[in-house]
């Protein structure tokens, strides 16, 4: 009995330990990804307020300069007017990747906010019809927000790159003490693991996120059904 005692006890140190490791290894990974969601943070006010506003005073240079111009000038107004096209085209993609990167609309205005806009942004990019189902949300811890927003927006680009979907279902739900965000798509489907494996999809790393806080990522599918998306995670991550 002392034997049996003595390995019972050795049983449950074990158990134990693993629990404080996995709790640690938690923390850590929440704690690398704030880091990450920071930086990017930090990079989209660099763009916005530094390239951003550099772009918008060279394109107000350059007017200046073409309306200088005599009208008889027509190669140099040319040249203008393909540099200021250019410069145009820049501005707005860096004002889009500054948005992408992180957008201001989910620290202004919430989770809920930040959906819409990527939803209308999608449409637009895509030309799919993106449907959008949101219940009312209680009050949300900043990273609990910023996780959902990251796993919308993944399932989101791998449906525009990879699906062919023309019609895409995104709803996101309180249930049984947690959120449950579904993301569904008609396009050309795939096996799920499929799915997880594909280059650049970056389903797998989303599904990692959700594990760190408790959550779970599931996909269901197949070749010429579309893909169905869903991720849970609880309101209060351990």
């Amino acid at each position: 009995m002392d034997e049996l005692s003595s390995l019972r006890q050795q049983y449950r140190e074990l158990l134990e330990r693993l629990e404080r490791n996995e709790r640690e290894f938690r923390r850590l990974g929440r704690a690398v990804w704030r880091v990450q969601e920071d930086e990017r943070r930090r990079l989209a006010r660099e763009l916005h307020d530094g390239i951003g506003q550099n772009l918008t005073v060279l394109k107000h240079r350059l007017g200046q300069l073409d309306d200088a111009l005599p009208a008889d000038r027509v190669d140099a107004r040319a040249a203008l007017a393909t540099a200021l096209a250019l410069c145009g085209d820049t501005l707005q993609d860096t004002r889009e990747l500054s948005r992408l990167l992180r957008p201001p609309i989910l620290d202004d205005l919430g989770l809920e906010a930040a959906l819409r806009w990527l939803v209308r942004s999608q449409a637009e990019a895509s030309g799919a019809r993106i449907d959008l189902d949101v219940d009312s949300l209680p009050t949300l811890d900043g990273e609990l927000q910023t996780l959902l927003f990251r796993v919308a927006q993944e399932a989101l680009n791998n449906a525009a790159k990879h699906s062919g979907a023309a019609h895409i279902h995104v709803q996101l739900t309180t249930r049984d003490g947690g959120l449950q965000l579904r993301v569904h798509d008609d396009g050309r489907g795939c096996e799920p693991e499929q799915a997880l494996q594909a280059g650049g999809s970056g389903l797998s790393g989303m599904r990692e996120r959700l594990r760190l806080y408790g959550g779970v990522l599931q996909l269901r599918g197949a070749p010429g059904e579309g893909l169905r998306l869903s991720a849970r995670v609880p309101l209060s991550p351990p």
